[in-house]
C-alpha cells in the first residue's frame, strides 16, 4: 500500500495531466494554433508523466531496498564476510539515486544468498556440537 501523501501528490498530477491534455485536444481544434505550442504541451505532459513515475518507483524500489537491507543485516552475525559492504550500503541507503536503486538491490540480493549460505554452514558445524 503506498503512503497516503504520495497518492494524493500523484493523483493531483494525474489530474494536472489531465487537464493539459484536454487542453491539447482544444488546441488541435483550434486551427490557428502553431505546430510547436502544440508539442511544447506534448513535452510537458510527458515530463509530468516522467516524474509522477518516479515517484511512484522511487517510493516502491526504496521500501523494497530498505526492507532488503533489513533482511540482510539481520542475517549477518557481524562476522560474515559482507558485513562491511552491508554496513556501508546501510549509510548510503538515504542518499541513493533512483537509478542506483536496482543496483544496490540486486548486490543485496547477492550478498544475501551468499549471507544464505554462510548460515546453513554456521548450522550445520553447529548441529554435531549439540548432539
Amino acid at each position: 500500500m503506498l503512503p497516503k501523501d504520495l497518492t494524493r501528490n500523484l493523483k493531483s498530477r494525474l489530474n494536472i495531466l489531465a487537464g493539459q491534455l484536454h487542453g491539447i485536444v482544444k488546441m488541435l481544434d483550434a486551427e490557428t494554433t502553431a505546430p510547436e505550442q502544440i508539442l511544447v504541451q506534448f513535452k510537458a505532459v510527458t515530463n509530468g508523466l516522467s516524474t509522477a513515475e518516479h515517484l511512484l518507483l522511487d517510493e516502491v524500489f526504496r521500501k523494497s531496498l530498505a526492507l532488503q537491507i533489513v533482511d540482510v543485516v539481520g542475517a549477518c552475525p557481524g562476522d560474515c564476510q559482507d558485513a562491511g559492504r552491508i554496513e556501508e550500503l546501510r549509510r548510503e541507503f538515504p542518499t541513493l539515486t533512483e537509478a542506483e536503486l536496482t543496483k544496490k538491490m540486486r548486490e543485496l540480493r547477492e550478498i544475501g544468498g551468499r549471507l544464505e549460505q554462510h548460515n546453513a554452514v554456521a548450522a550445520a558445524k553447529e548441529s554435531p556440537k549439540k548432539a
